[in-house]
């Protein structure tokens, strides 16, 4: 299938071939019939991502200066390999479609297949000929509605969460800035609320529009003041919607200028906000912003796990306000196909965005792209990139998942150990999958991971998924005699790592992403340590927000499941030794934004005597070195200062080890996969 995609590096836009989307649980895969292409969101995204990587560091001084704080940590080669792998991220465009459920997921009700929906979203309602969308995402369209009007649905929504923030009341006078499809629907709504509406835009067909459907007045920008004050008989106007688009602060400062004493003042469009304090102050108005779709936006428990707010105190959240948009088109109240300038068939998008982009002068408005292509949906879970041969002498890969660890990490790593054949990818989407399965030449690209666990071409399964997967995934591949590399954890629940104990039968190598113990400097400690040890780890690990997937016990099992593993290794690795009894306590605190646990201390205690104690805390200073190490055993001091620093004291001697960049051991690791599926094919044994 086809889906509209763009480099953020380069700014490249194009129809790529991509695998068809799977269909999960709390969701449904939508054939998508009609996009609306976001005239002002749109563009800015394809503006921005072609700028220069100069132009993209002045507009984001914030992330510079991240990367500046990672260099002094990581070194100047590590972080600039993660920026770079970044900047390749894939950008899926579109966030508001129309189309007809193909597959439905066990958790969703009320939608079947045929059903036509309408669908909003970014990264879900793309411009792809199917997607998978959330079923708090969706909404099936009225029988009065046609695909098309249903197409606005996203945009709907977020102009009527704008004027929901503005509470109009039957009557009043508003103020609409800005007359782009934001500021055109915006009007309709108000006057759908029976409010007098005054409209401003330096646009005269706009405003042209805007007065056809249904704006009271409409002015030019330069000219509101003036106007708004007659419009208002010199009171000032109740409401300002502001849904301009530009950098400026005029709107703002206009804005407070025509509001009357304690007007309200709502943010829909993307404008400058140096808030000019005196005549906000001095007419004690009320500024609010507008979050996009309404309420359940960037809660990833109502958008991707599809709970919803309840009803009687939530009363609008984004899903029910699609439905509130599409109800108002099937009354006649809002007319979207009014704001249609042009249609492009699917195939033919690219013309779409040379109007954005200036490259057709062309006055443009609301851009639509029709679909017109059926899709088998078992056809399109596979893409084959080429045909290259595949020896069955190397270590041949198939790599299942490929987020932002695993392109910054794992495959730039794998690159430079050189000897594995990269040849099935599988990842969740297939934006992912077609510009990493480009930038490192796979063979094919998929969403179903049974195409790697069945391809014979592969030998070895790389899992870098979520750690909900891992356990099932490792046993898929013991079941399927795949040699396994896996990233920490092993697996979350203890049923399940029980199973992987009784499925493993040796036949294969099985490896748990615990890179620590490859690193160099880990390896001299352990050549200078001997029999008892005693080892002080302290982690600075920083903060982790609780709507991060790995705070999910479902998902990602939590920090100490899902990092703290890799400590507890290194010290297992250190002391030559197995863990006999834990002792753990954390620290007590009244502010649950961190949780408790990830604030822990750890003491193990080992079978030759070791013992090791785990300081891993979240809530310290960003600024200080993330993981610190002491080991004291028979006349030897060692400490490791976060893979840069070493110092050995020995024999009343001081020897210092430097290192200009991390390594914590990847390459090592890899090395070692490698030489133990080389090993196990030459003597099908370890």
């Amino acid at each position: 299938m086809k889906q509209l995609i763009q480099s953020f590096k380069t700014g490249e836009l194009g129809l790529f071939e991509v695998p068809a989307p799977i269909c999960q649980e709390n969701g449904a895969l939508v054939q998508t019939t009609v996009s609306l292409v976001s005239a002002g969101t749109e563009k800015m995204l394809v503006d921005f991502a072609k700028k220069s990587l100069l132009a993209k560091a002045k507009d984001r001084p914030d992330l510079v200066k991240q990367v500046l704080d990672k260099m002094k940590k990581e070194g100047v080669k590590n972080t600039l390999e993660k920026v770079f792998t970044k900047l390749d991220t894939p950008i899926p465009l579109g966030y508001s479609a129309a189309g007809e459920v193909i597959e439905v997921g066990s958790n969703v009700s009320g939608i079947n297949i045929g059903d036509r929906v309408a669908c909003g979203g970014a990264g879900y309602a793309n411009h792809s000929e199917i997607n998978y969308v959330p079923k708090n995402l969706m909404v099936k369209i009225p029988d009065g509605v046609d695909d098309i009007d249903a197409s606005f649905v996203t945009v709907g929504a977020i102009a009527l969460q704008g004027v929901r923030q503005t509470e109009p009341k039957l009557g009043e006078k508003v103020a609409v800035m800005g007359l782009g499809l934001l500021g055109q629907l915006a009007v309709q709504l108000l006057k759908a609320n029976g409010c007098k509406v005054i409209g401003s835009d330096v646009d005269p067909d706009k405003m042209e529009l805007a007065k056809k459907l249904g704006a009271d007045e409409v002015c030019h920008a330069n000219d509101l003041i003036k106007k708004a004050n007659e419009f208002s008989n010199g009171y000032g106007v109740d409401a300002v919607i502001i849904a301009a688009a530009t950098s400026s602060n005029q709107p703002v400062i206009d804005a407070a200028e025509i509001s009357r004493m304690r007007g309200r003042v709502v943010f829909l469009g993307l404008v400058g906000m140096d808030i000019p304090r005196n005549e906000y102050y001095k007419k004690e108005l009320d500024l609010r912003l507008s979050m996009a779709y309404g309420p359940g936006r960037y809660d990833p428990e109502y958008e991707e796990k599809g709970n919803d707010y309840p009803y009687d105190l939530v009363r609008w959240t984004e899903q029910r306000n699609f439905e509130a948009f599409l109800g108002l088109i099937e009354e006649g109240k809002i007319t979207p196909k009014a704001l249609l300038t042009h249609q492009f068939d699917f195939d033919d998008a690219m013309d779409a965005y040379d109007l954005l982009e200036g490259k057709v002068q062309e006055k443009y408005l609301g851009i639509v792209l029709n679909y017109k292509n059926e899709i088998d949906l078992d056809e399109h879970k596979i893409v084959k990139r080429t045909d290259k041969a595949i020896s069955s002498d190397k270590v041949n890969i198939g790599l299942i998942g490929a987020g932002n660890f695993t392109k910054s990490v794992i495959l730039p790593n794998l690159s430079k150990v050189g000897g594995y054949e990269l040849v099935g990818l599988c990842t969740a989407t297939g934006v992912s999958a077609e510009g990493t399965g480009k930038k490192y030449d796979f063979k094919y690209i998929t969403t179903n991971s049974n195409e790697i666990f069945t391809n014979s071409e592969i030998n070895s399964v790389f899992i870098t998924t979520q750690h909900k997967d891992h356990g099932s995934m490792v046993l898929q591949a013991i079941e399927n005699g795949k040699h396994c590399y896996v990233e920490k954890p092993l697996c979350i629940y203890e049923e399940e790592l029980e199973a992987i104990e009784k499925a493993y039968d040796g036949k294969s190598i099985l490896q748990v992403g615990f890179n620590r113990r490859f690193s160099p400097m880990i390896e001299q400690m352990k050549s200078k340590l001997s029999g008892q040890v005693a080892i002080n780890y302290r982690v600075n690990a920083g903060v982790i927000p609780k709507d991060v997937w790995i705070q999910d016990r479902e998902i990602g099992g939590g920090r100490i499941i899902g990092e703290v593993c890799h400590f507890i290794d290194t010290c297992s690795y250190l002391t030559g030794s197995d863990v006999v009894s834990v002792f753990a306590t954390t620290v007590q605190k009244d502010d649950q934004s961190i949780p408790n646990e990830d604030n822990v201390n750890i003491i193990l205690n080992y079978a030759n005597g070791s013992t090791a104690t785990i300081g891993y805390y979240a809530y310290g200073d960003s600024n200080m070195p993330k993981e610190y190490i002491e080991a004291f055993a028979n006349g030897v001091s060692i400490t490791m200062n976060d893979f840069r620093e070493m110092h050995l004291y020995s024999g009343g001697k001081d020897e210092k080890v430097k290192s200009a960049n991390q390594d914590k051991g990847f390459v090592n690791e890899f090395k070692a996969f490698q030489a133990a599926v080389k090993k196990w094919k030459s003597s099908n044994k370890f």
